[in-house]
């Protein structure tokens, strides 16, 4: 206070392991409609643009969505918004509580309005110039949000292969250069396809390696196991290791780069690992995992830098063992 005298002091608290959300929404002056609510598949903290997202939500309750309708509505009526909006909001889950926070409102098109209207089958564009130009929205026969029975997932392409010796971990600044999307009946399903156009082949055998930063060890075991279940082994290095031991998994352990040999490093140029999830936290962490993850992309061995995204791999992979996947176009899912 007293350095900056008659200036306010700013108290930023970051929301760590937070859902993010991108809403987008029509209006016409007068009436509202929701066009699309998007849950990231990366918790709040990496860029909407580099971001995974799901449409519909795939894990949120209806109370929730139904909150953030309610706040999606009041900000354009408040805000005059004629045309399109894009919300972002971020919800902290503490158990049964869900408290929602609006991270950013813009009142204008955004990148995710292409991917709502090919999810939804209604363009978007098209409604909202018209809407601009003074044709409302039940004139144009938009009376409700089109909540699809499919799921979509929309996921980032990374230019990271082009580019030695840059860092693969994801984070604020946005670095895709592209976007791709995969349609499905199920979330596991229309993941794997995102995947799959995004370049990414995910394994359905062979070692998993797992290395993640303690805030995400809690829900390592669960994924472990279910990846033992469908035929896979875990290697993990130390404190995972241990941890993963210690919930009754059967994990190898392995050495860090910075540890010797044979580690990591070698177990990858060597053709032995088949899928890496490792999440990390400061500046020594990433600096002494950083060989790990450029070497997983010079492989091409599908890689995750985020819990969430290490879920919903293995929630890909699951579905694909159960079932194969078919091939069905925008069109058709339009009609459904």
């Amino acid at each position: 206070v007293v350095v900056s005298g008659d200036s306010p002091v700013l108290l930023d608290s970051y929301l760590s392991g937070a859902v993010e959300l991108d809403v987008d929404a029509l209006c016409d002056g007068t009436d509202v409609h929701v066009a699309g609510i998007m849950q990231h598949i990366e918790e709040a903290g990496v860029h909407s643009g580099d971001s995974a997202s799901v449409l519909p939500p795939h894990s949120l309750p209806e109370s929730v969505l139904n909150e953030i309708r309610v706040a999606t509505a009041a900000l354009a009526k408040e805000l005059k918004v004629c045309g399109l909006m894009n919300i972002q909001f971020a919800v902290k889950v503490d158990g049964d509580q869900h408290t929602v926070y609006i991270l950013e409102v813009n009142p204008r098109a955004s990148r995710t309005s292409p991917f709502v209207s090919k999810a939804t089958g209604r363009s978007l564009a098209k409604i909202a110039a018209k809407a601009m130009t003074g044709v409302s929205l039940p004139d144009q026969g938009v009376t409700s949000e089109i909540v699809p029975q499919h799921t979509s997932v929309k996921e980032s392409v990374f230019p990271f292969s082009r580019f030695f010796g840059v860092d693969i971990v994801l984070g604020p600044e946005m670095r895709s250069t592209g976007e791709v999307m995969g349609l499905a009946e199920t979330f596991g399903i229309a993941f794997a396809k995102s995947q799959l156009g995004g370049g990414v082949t995910l394994p359905m055998s062979g070692k998993v390696f797992i290395s993640v930063k303690d805030s995400d060890k809690n829900g390592m075991p669960k994924l472990a196991k279910s990846l033992i279940d469908l035929g896979f082994s875990i290697v993990a290095t130390g404190g995972t290791a241990e941890y993963l031991k210690a919930a009754g998994v059967e994990v190898e352990k392995i050495k860090k780069f910075h540890e010797g040999r044979p580690n990591v490093v070698d177990a990858i140029k060597n053709g032995e690992i088949a899928l890496v999830f490792n999440t990390t936290w400061g500046k020594q962490s990433l600096k002494d995992s950083f060989s790990l993850r450029r070497s997983a992309l010079t492989a091409r061995v599908p890689y995750f830098t985020t819990a969430a995204g290490a879920r919903a791999a293995a929630a890909a992979i699951a579905a694909l063992d159960k079932d194969d996947y078919a091939v069905m176009s925008l069109q058709d899912y339009a009609k459904g």
